[in-house]
């Protein structure tokens, strides 16, 4: 048999492998279209009415094979549900460690850093606070910030809610820098971060040098306004006449 009558045979076995399908438990609706794999396949597609499974296609790869193999030399290889155009599919598997967000740990649970987690060093390595913390870097812990862990936390608050940035700081007089309510941090960070001490502000978040808000501590009051004062009406000088009738 030559290889385009081959083909043809094998593009012509809709009915075997639509029985093939119903076969392995699907039920295939309307033929779509016949793909050649190779010189030896090809693969019959289907219409596929599955709950759950929007724009998937039943597909029945043919085969070429011997008679003892396959009436008319044709037998199926491969019966699959696969997705089509525009198929509904399940999002891309990401992994739990990459799918949390700030404010995801929650009481009670446990969020361990990764062995070779790059934001850690340990404790005998000087990460560059040595000379700001006195020497006292990593008394009583096993790992540190590194390098790296230290500026993507600075990148990360510095372009936060509390950077200069934000619509509160754009909007403010003044810079926390030089608020009575600044906290400087310790370390290398302690020139360009601190955490607020105002309650009525950002109390207890850590605030660029560079934030402000309207809660500054040299922020002066506005004078209060008040009722203009007046004389006080005297209706002692007032002269009472009868009524005339």
């Amino acid at each position: 048999m030559s290889l385009t009558a081959q083909i043809d045979l094998l593009r012509a076995a809709v009915d075997l492998a639509r029985a093939a399908i119903v076969t392995d438990g699907g039920e295939p609706g309307d033929h779509i279209e016949a793909v050649v794999e190779d010189d030896n396949s090809v693969a019959h597609y289907f219409t596929a009415d599955v709950p759950g499974y929007r724009g998937w296609r039943w597909c029945a790869v043919v085969a070429a094979a011997s008679d003892d193999d396959g009436p008319d030399g044709v037998t199926v290889s491969e019966v699959v549900l696969l997705p089509g155009d525009g198929a509904l599919l399940a999002p891309a598997w990401v992994p739990w460690s990459e799918r949390l967000a700030a404010g995801d740990l929650g009481p009670g649970d446990q969020l361990a850093a990764e062995t070779d987690d790059p934001r850690l060093v340990p404790n005998q390595v000087d990460g560059g606070d040595a000379e700001a913390l006195d020497g006292e870097i990593g008394l009583g812990r096993k790992r540190v910030l590194s390098r790296e862990g230290r500026d993507d936390a600075a990148q990360r608050w510095y372009d936060g809610e509390y950077g200069p940035a934000s619509a509160m700081a754009q909007a403010a007089r003044h810079n926390c820098a030089d608020c009575g309510f600044y906290l400087p941090l310790a370390g290398a960070l302690r020139q360009a971060f601190g955490v607020c001490a105002n309650e009525y502000s950002a109390d207890g978040h850590v605030v660029s040098a560079e934030y402000g808000c309207g809660a500054h501590s040299d922020v002066v009051a506005r004078p209060s306004v008040s009722t203009p004062l007046f004389d006080p009406y005297d209706d002692g000088v007032l002269e009472v006449f009868a009524a005339a009738e």
